[in-house]
């Protein structure tokens, strides 16, 4: 702990640091990598296909398009949903840059709407307050796993004709009203970062219902190249290609396809551990004035990619980066999520954002920590983190 912390409690709670999120591979998933290894697929192979097919399949989408990043993959549904120069989209300032990102490289411009008091996740209210005739879609996020108010929001966007991204980057698996989040809006967007619920390394996935949306994310992940004999103007044969819009090489490999395939198989299993270390976690801190524990709709089933925590310091002798450096020194790798993305410099100096604009978010950002947990978590490392919670709880009581 702190140097004075230390000198009261001892010895650190753990020998070895303990980090927030660590993904789980294990030989299944090292033999299907090598597997592939040996073909003579290493890029865009028939592995890509099958992950795409099984991740539609699983959500309940009718398509998939696997991307390089989830990042990539948000770009690309913001281009094919058609935000250009002068469109404007809101998203939530409790996000990682990515959301914000993908519209500033299509020409579009970032509005965001304050966060529900009670999930963290978008408010459709405040959703409301920010349209305007400029308004091109709505990108709504799936914070920590727990799906947004789904329906409030596409009825939201019917009504003002815009396209819903559903950056569901925490939340593959997840139920809304008893579906899997994936096909519930225009587009949705899956994350495969090492911290997420399933992993390719890097890599990422688009999903929609709709064929000529998927059509458009096909072509953009490959420098808007298309041999699709149907599509061309021409065809001088067989090695003829063209290029007929302008897109990225945001390809994904077939070997980390491989591992995400071998992935899914376990999803549900991944999925029901997470969700057991959160309710012991919520357990162990019922009676804990000074922790609230994350608080989850009935009418949906988080993934809990992350477990995050609001500390209602009170009359402790404490702020959040004294107890922060604190857990670190336990040897527990506390982290918080997410620095309101109105408040980086780059959205301050370019739009003019500034501190009160979303007090929710920012309130509900200096109360945030978010402890760690991941499906490979033995019993002792969630005992160490209980443990870790109420010893320096209590030293900062005194």
């Amino acid at each position: 702990m702190s140097e004075k912390l230390a000198l009261h409690g001892g010895p650190p709670i753990r020998k070895e640091f303990l980090p927030y999120g660590r993904q789980w591979i294990n030989d299944d998933d090292i033999k299907a990598v090598t597997d592939v290894l040996k073909t003579d697929w290493i890029t865009q192979g028939p592995k890509v296909v099958e992950f795409e097919k099984k991740v539609a399949d699983y959500s309940n989408t009718k398509y998939a398009v696997a991307f390089s990043s989830g990042t990539a993959a948000l770009h690309a549904a913001a281009y094919v949903a058609g935000i250009t120069n002068g469109d404007e989209v809101i998203t939530t300032p409790i996000t990682f840059a990515a959301d914000g990102n993908c519209v500033l490289f299509t020409g579009g411009t970032v509005k965001f709407a304050d966060i529900k008091k009670d999930t963290y996740n978008i408010d459709p209210k405040k959703i409301k307050e920010q349209i305007t005739k400029k308004t091109k879609a709505l990108i709504p996020v799936d914070y920590t796993g727990q799906p947004c108010d789904i329906n409030e929001i596409n009825e939201i966007a019917e009504k003002n004709n815009l396209t819903v991204i559903e950056d569901a980057s925490h939340a593959i698996g997840a139920e809304y009203k008893n579906k899997k989040v994936g096909g519930l809006t225009d587009l949705t967007v899956f994350s495969f970062h090492p911290v997420k619920t399933i992993t390719t390394g890097e890599g990422g996935m688009a999903l929609t219902n709709n064929e000529e949306l998927y059509e458009k994310l096909q072509i953009f992940r490959t420098h808007g190249i298309t041999r699709d004999t149907k599509k061309l103007q021409k065809n001088e044969g067989a090695w003829y290609y063209e290029m007929q819009t302008l897109g990225y090489n945001y390809r994904i490999t077939d070997f980390q396809c491989a591992l995400g395939i071998s992935q899914l198989k376990k999803i549900d299993n991944f999925i029901k551990k997470r969700r057991d270390i959160a309710t012991k976690y919520n357990e162990a801190f019922e009676s804990l004035d000074e922790i609230i524990t994350p608080y989850e709709k009935k009418d949906v089933k988080s993934t809990y990619h992350i477990y995050m925590i609001q500390l209602d310091l009170g009359d402790l002798k404490a702020n959040r980066k004294t107890i922060f450096d604190a857990f670190r020194a336990e040897n527990i790798g506390v982290h918080v999520h997410y620095i309101p993305l109105h408040l980086q410099p780059y959205y301050r100096e370019r739009f003019g954002y500034k501190k009160g604009d979303f007090p929710i978010a920012e309130a509900y950002y200096n109360k945030a920590l978010t402890l760690p947990l991941f499906p490979k978590m033995k019993d002792e490392d969630v005992n160490d983190v209980i443990e870790a919670v109420e010893k320096v709880i209590s030293y900062y009581q005194k």
